[in-house]
């Protein structure tokens, strides 16, 4: 038998559904709480380490260059850059964490970056994971 092209089926048989920690295949509608927070700290986790992987090739490349600049003043300025600006880039995202505590702890919300029980506040439920 001749498939022509329209009578191929390219859905799966279950249809579409997401997968790992965020898949909503299983979750009942009330734990949309909980998938947020997941993303939210699947997101976090994910820019954390983009930072520290950028920081290491900064610092890499900068000493290199720093190391084979050969005494050239214009050169040596570009790695030194290099250098600090990865190192204030770290400094940004390691102090990030206690400035968002502070600042939840300034207006009022100590445990700002517990995202189950700030939702829980947010929304007004008595939510906690």
């Amino acid at each position: 038998m001749n498939n022509t092209l329209a009578q191929i089926n390219i859905f799966p048989d279950g249809g579409f559904k997401g997968f790992g920690k965020l898949g909503l295949e299983t979750a009942p509608a009330m734990d949309a709480s909980v998938v947020f927070t997941n993303f939210i700290s699947s997101a976090i986790g994910l820019v954390t380490l983009i930072a520290i992987i950028w920081f290491v090739f900064l610092v890499t490349t900068g000493s290199f260059a720093f190391m084979t600049a050969g005494g050239d003043k214009q050169s040596l300025e570009t790695a030194r850059k290099k250098i600090i600006s990865g190192l204030i880039g770290l400094m940004v995202c390691i102090f990030g964490i206690f400035i968002i505590r502070f600042i939840g702890y300034l207006i009022g919300i100590p445990d700002i970056l517990n995202f189950v029980s700030l939702f829980s506040v947010l929304t007004g439920n008595n939510v906690i994971n």
